[in-house]
This record gives C-alpha cells, sequence and structure tokens, in this order.
C-alpha cells in the first residue's frame, strides 16, 4: 500500500471512530430519553441495526450494547404497545454485536448477563396448526422470556418464546434454546441440553 493510501486509511478510520464514538447512545442524551430508563455508565454503540419502541425498554446501570445492535419493541415502530416496560435488561450487561432482542410481550434480562455476537432472543413466534395458511399469517403465540443473572450465552444463541434460563447459566454456541434451564447449568445443542450442572 502506498503511503498516501496508508494516510487516507488512518484518517478515514480515526473519523468513523470518532463519529461512532459521538454517535453513540448514552445517559443524559435526547436519544436515551425516549427510553423508559437509560442507567448510568450505559452505552448503545453506533450504529443501531433497529431500535424502536424505547418508551418500553429499561437499559440498567454500567450496560454495554455492541454495534449493530437490534433493540424492538413491537412488530414496527410507532405501533402502540400492551404494556411498559415490556424489555428490560439489567445493571453491568454486555449484549455482543450483531445481536437480536425482538421483544412483543415481555423479555427479561437479569443482572451481568453476557451474551456474545450474533445472539437472538424472541418473545413471540407463529402457530403453524393451520396447514392451508401461510405460517406468517397464523396467530402469534407469545411468552414472556427470562434470563437469569449472572448467565452467559455465547456466540449465536437462540432463545424461543417462554424460556426461562436460570442464574449462571452457560449456553454453548448456536445453541437454540426451547426449554427452561436450571440455575447454574451447562448446556449445548440444538435444541439446548443441559451437560453438567454445578
Amino acid at each position: 500500500m502506498s503511503p498516501a493510501k496508508r494516510l487516507f486509511a488512518d484518517v478515514a478510520l480515526g473519523a468513523w471512530e470518532r463519529f461512532s464514538r459521538a454517535a453513540a447512545i448514552g445517559p443524559g442524551g435526547r436519544r436515551a430519553a425516549r427510553f423508559a430508563e437509560f442507567g448510568e455508565g450505559s452505552i448503545m454503540c453506533f450504529p443501531p441495526q433497529a431500535l424502536y419502541g424505547e418508551h418500553a425498554i429499561v437499559v440498567g446501570r454500567g450496560t454495554a450494547i455492541g454495534p449493530n445492535v437490534a433493540l424492538t419493541v413491537g412488530m414496527v415502530p410507532g405501533q402502540e404497545l400492551i404494556g411498559e416496560r415490556m424489555l428490560r435488561i439489567g445493571d453491568r450487561c454486555l449484549i455482543g454485536r450483531g445481536c437480536s432482542i425482538a421483544c412483543h410481550f415481555d423479555i427479561e434480562i437479569g443482572d451481568d448477563v453476557f451474551f456474545g455476537p450474533n445472539v437472538y432472543v424472541t418473545d413471540q413466534n407463529h402457530d403453524n396448526s393451520e396447514p392451508d395458511v401461510p405460517v406468517g399469517r397464523q396467530s402469534s403465540v407469545e411468552q414472556p422470556v427470562v434470563i437469569g443473572a449472572g448467565s452467559w450465552l455465547a456466540t449465536g444463541v437462540v432463545v424461543t418464546p417462554g424460556v426461562t434460563i436460570g442464574r449462571g447459566v452457560t449456553v454453548g454456541a448456536n445453541s437454540v434454546v426451547t426449554t427452561d434451564l436450571p440455575d447454574g447449568c451447562v448446556a449445548v445443542g440444538a435444541p439446548a441440553r443441559v451437560v453438567s450442572t454445578t
């Protein structure tokens, strides 16, 4: 690479980093004021992948939400929601880059929960009991999701509606959690199964 190209790359990267820091959402900012709560010392990095329904989202203190994360409450921006504080993320959490949390009913993430990149959590799915109707047009099933304090969800984990993950649980990469997991266990696979307990 020529010296001119190296200089341009350094300048462009530096400008992008400064812009990304300035565009991040933090306490006291205008965008943070849209949230039900946005805790002291928390940050949502730029750029978000999707962000709406903030007035029903609680972000605790000291929580870091990585870039390209989608936090959504409801199906579309501006939708009238069924409740307040529907998506609750605790204190000192880490939500890795590329994660998606799609809330329609009730999702609670406890304190000190860490997500690796590209974790997907939702509390809604579609029924498929009518074979002559496309699945996307069938009625939806909404069930609360709880992820207990101190848990770790590795890269690519999927958490389905109605699941309660206990406290201090480790879920291995690319696992699909379809049933409750007890406190302190390690679970892996699709569907996730407990492989060890403390």
